[in-house]
């Protein structure tokens, strides 16, 4: 009978919920973080193991992306003719003479800015071209910065291009240094235009060395006599003897044959 009377015991078992119902998708986006930058991390490895070729694209490309975008049917990043680097080459020379500019600037201010050089105003032309940054020390019938028919130099010349060498002398630009004489004939006996415009631009390059340039910054040093006039209306007007200075850019420092009229220019040795 005791077994009739045994009261029946009822087991609950309790089902512990999962913690994570309201964190279901931040694992998603770990794994979405970790595979972004195991893609990141691929990319990088693959660039440093491509070859100069391709990196110099790739920055090209991220430097100028409309220089890939010219043309349907093109074969990728990968450089296949010169034709592609043009744009890049351009917009580095644009950057150079914005670069010679604010230098054309910074040396009018330190001509400006001494009292020495009051007589030289107008005469110290300062330009910049894609050729580069020209500085034309231009004659009056006094003798500026020469005395008449000869290469001395007047000492205030000297003070002069040393203000300009320590300017330019910090540049990574090479030099070419030109001489121009006016139509009038030399009067000495053996010795022409060619040979004083030559000598005239080798003693400013002497000056220019031994006062800030840095060696082998000098590319040229060319004598054009009377072939070049600054006015050839007036071929006999002093202001056609000059001294030049060319502080060229990649591209006016590129190989010449010829001087600007077609004549093979002098050359000076040391």
């Amino acid at each position: 009978m005791d077994d009739d009377n045994s009261i029946p015991v009822r087991v609950v078992v309790k089902k512990k919920r999962g913690h994570g119902g309201h964190h279901g998708g931040a694992w998603k986006v770990a794994y979405a973080d970790f595979v972004t930058a195991m893609m990141a991390l691929f990319i990088v490895l693959w660039i440093v193991g491509q070859s100069s070729a391709v990196k110099q694209a790739i920055a090209a490309y991220f430097n100028d992306p409309s220089v890939f975008s010219q043309g349907s049917g093109g074969s990728g990043i990968l450089p296949d003719g010169a034709s592609r680097q043009q744009p890049t080459n351009g917009k580095a020379i644009a950057m150079e003479v914005e670069r010679l500019k604010t230098e054309a600037r910074k040396i009018e201010d330190a001509i400006s800015g001494t009292p020495a050089f009051s007589k030289f105003k107008d005469k110290v032309q300062v330009t910049v071209t894609k050729e580069g940054l020209r500085i034309d020390l231009v004659e009056d019938a006094t003798g500026l910065f020469f005395d008449v028919g000869s290469t001395q130099v007047k000492a205030e010349t000297i003070q002069l291009l040393s203000v300009i060498a320590q300017e330019i002398g910090q540049l990574p630009n090479k030099v070419i240094i030109e001489g121009y004489t006016d139509a009038r004939p030399y009067s000495g006996t053996g010795y022409t235009n060619w040979e004083l415009s030559t000598e005239r631009a080798n003693m400013a390059r002497k000056i220019l060395e031994e006062k800030g340039l840095v060696k082998d910054q000098i590319l040229e040093v060319r004598g054009f006599a009377d072939r070049n006039l600054k006015h050839p209306d007036k071929p006999m007007d002093s202001s056609n003897r000059r001294v030049s200075i060319l502080v060229a850019t990649s591209k006016g420092a590129a190989p010449q044959a010829s001087s600007r009229d077609g004549t093979v220019p002098n050359k000076a040795g040391n």
